[in-house]
């Protein structure tokens, strides 16, 4: 949710990161008014260091700084009361901790290094998807720091063809987890209802599954590389990813608190 009023949280982000997708939709789903603050890679970390983060996302309100998208989603469902994202229940807590925590560790990583295996080539479309809602001038800069942006991805992310293989692998082993997981016919990860697991398992997979209803900047599954589009549709086509793609059509747009009972009580 976006407003003009400069009292509202603002969620620092970049418009691609599926991370920021995470908190986002948490914020989104809780009814916790913000504005959104998206910036290009590189200058992103202007404003996430001058509020104690490193990357994106960071939420900022008043005094309070959440510098990482777990503990968004963990302060989100305090201030809404709890038991919302995460159960109250402290066995079944920790079920869905263990999940989310593995998601982030594992899947969010791996999902993003192959992505931008594919796409870090395709400059222009890069542009684009990078550019979408940020500050004027970062977009007019973009151009020139592509090849620096570009570099720093690659080199950060230890991106090279064998790495990028890897990746791919390790996220197919997550999606076979998922799917044994969905195999005694549950509709969700943990507990009967939708947690920050579903939530956080939806999110970091969407870079390799290009939902429909996805928030962050991303292209149309017809512009991207034919292999990365076959790999995406051999995803999809599996129960984990159906799983996923279910969890972004019925639940993204699901408001669970009335948005004037809460503020981020920070």
């Amino acid at each position: 949710m976006t407003d003009n009023n400069a009292t509202l949280a603002v969620l620092i982000t970049m418009p691609h990161s599926h991370y920021c997708e995470k908190a986002r939709w948490a914020l989104d789903r809780l009814s916790l008014p913000y504005r959104e603050e998206p910036h290009v890679p590189l200058l992103h970390r202007l404003a996430t260091m001058r509020n104690g983060g490193r990357s994106v996302p960071v939420l900022i309100y008043g005094s309070g700084r959440f510098i990482d998208s777990t503990g968004i989603l963990s302060h989100a469902n305090a201030v809404c009361g709890g038991d919302l994202l995460y159960p109250c229940d402290s066995a079944l807590r920790n079920e869905v901790e263990a999940l989310e925590a593995c998601f982030d560790e594992e899947l969010g990583p791996h999902a993003r290094r192959w992505a931008y295996a594919q796409l870090l080539p395709e400059r222009r479309l890069l542009r684009q998807v990078m550019s979408r809602g940020v500050p004027r001038f970062e977009a007019a800069l973009l151009p020139l720091i592509m090849p620096g942006v570009v570099r720093l991805v690659r080199t950060g992310l230890r991106i090279t063809p064998e790495s990028a293989c890897r990746s791919i692998g390790r996220v197919h082993g997550v999606f076979n987890d998922v799917s044994e997981r969905l195999g005694d016919g549950r509709q969700f990860l943990a507990g009967g209802r939708f947690t920050a697991a579903d939530l956080t398992f939806a999110a970091l997979a969407a870079p390799v599954l290009f939902p429909a209803e996805y928030r962050a900047a991303y292209p149309a599954l017809d512009q991207i590389p034919a292999v990365m589009r076959d790999e995406v549709l051999r995803l999809r086509d599996t129960d984990a990813g159906r799983f996923a793609l279910r969890l972004f059509l019925q639940e993204r747009d699901r408001r669970l608190v009335g948005e004037a009972r809460h503020g981020l009580g920070v």
